[in-house]
């Protein structure tokens, strides 16, 4: 299928208003600076990815998947990047609802802008429909026009899972742990195990916990019928955090509810990602980590209580790019925890990746007429 691949940027031409800065430049000075149109060109496609279509890329590539997030992950740190606040959409009557956007560019190797739009409504289920929604669009750099639309709500779930893998590897040094727990059964869990077990994580057992036992006991099912033994299940969160040597942490929480330090004695690595879990008590007693600093601490999440409990922001041991390029180092023997806000650059990164290889393979479809002279002229 024919598909739009945006070119790298190129220069800008002349500013015409900084031209127009010369002496008693007049109006029809500075219009004259104006460029010639081009030759009037077709406008650019858009592109549309569904939800199918993007598992089909994921699947069987989840490895390459956790490289395009590394890549992104030192793209970001080296500077390529413009990655803006999100802006979070609040509802007065229905305060646990949210709207995120994350807009976002990302240079280097991946030359791409773009903006998530992800809704969160955890009454949803109730619904019979999944808690997240999400679309993710693609720019062209040179042009601004938009390439590609996907869906996004797995993109979303795959690079968090990609950043937690490598995260837990890069905090244990490896691909095994004794006991792997799992607080939180819902759609980000699947992704992480499904990621665990495409890069073929080596481990004893699982302890899973979900605050409705009946979620806990079908997830663990869906573990054991996809090979992953019998796991158990716990009565507590703090029954998993204290028995597991990787915990990952998926709840909807939106404040801290685990509080014990004592639960981190024996030093286990902990993957915050659901961000506010863990009482400041928790996280000044581990080493921590996160995706940007500038990002993870806002919006009321653990490492957001702390900073406003302790006045500062020293209890940051450094990100996952330090870990990747050795500038800082899991002290042994001591709990480690990586709590990621979660960047628009990754989603940038894995939807452009998706992108290409769902296209190339004939995947999706081409609107060639989504702008149109519509759009050019007011006219149909």
């Amino acid at each position: 299928m024919d598909t739009h691949t945006p070119s790298p940027s190129t220069p800008p031409p002349s500013d015409p208003v900084t031209a127009c800065a010369r002496p008693s430049p007049t109006i029809q000075d500075c219009d004259t600076l104006a460029p010639e149109p081009a030759p009037r060109q077709p406008l650019p496609a858009l592109g549309i990815l569904t939800g199918a279509d993007v598992l089909n890329r994921l699947e069987g590539r989840r490895e390459e998947c956790v490289d395009v997030v590394r890549r992104a992950y030192l793209c970001h740190a080296a500077g390529h990047s413009v990655n803006p606040e999100s802006a979070f959409l609040r509802f007065p009557e229905r305060p646990e609802a949210r709207i995120i956007s994350l807009p976002a560019y990302l240079g280097g190797e991946f030359e791409v802008a773009g903006i998530k739009w992800v809704a969160s409504f955890p009454g949803n289920p109730s619904r019979g429909i999944p808690r997240a929604s999400a679309i993710l669009l693609l720019n062209d750099t040179e042009t601004g026009y938009p390439f590609a639309a996907l869906e996004a709500s797995l993109v979303s779930a795959s690079r968090t899972a990609a950043s937690a893998v490598l995260a837990a590897e890069l905090l244990t040094g490896g691909r095994r742990a004794a006991r792997i727990g799992i607080i939180g059964t819902g759609l980000i869990a699947g992704h992480v195990w499904r990621f665990l077990r495409d890069l073929r994580w080596e481990t004893d057992g699982f302890t899973v916990f979900d605050l409705r036992r009946e979620h806990a006991e079908r997830f663990a099912g869906s573990l054991a019928a996809d090979g992953a033994g019998r796991p158990a299940v716990a009565e507590t969160a703090a029954e998993v955090l204290s028995t597991s040597d990787l915990a990952v942490i998926t709840t909807v929480a939106g404040e801290p509810h685990i509080a014990d330090p004592g639960l981190l004695a024996h030093g286990p690595t902990v993957l915050h990602l659901s961000l506010r879990d863990l009482d400041p008590a928790m996280i000044l007693a581990a080493q921590n980590f996160t995706d940007d600093t500038a990002h993870a601490v806002r919006e009321r999440t653990s490492l957001h209580l702390t900073e406003q409990r302790v006045g500062h922001r020293e209890f940051i041991d450094g990100t996952l790019a330090d870990l990747l390029r050795g500038t800082v180092a899991r002290t042994p023997g001591r709990a480690a925890v990586f709590s990621p806000f979660g960047l628009g650059v990754l989603d940038l990164a894995v939807g452009r990746w998706v992108w290409e290889g769902a296209t190339a393979a004939g995947a999706g479809r081409v609107l060639p007429d989504f702008y149109g002279d519509a759009v050019r002229d007011g006219t149909v």
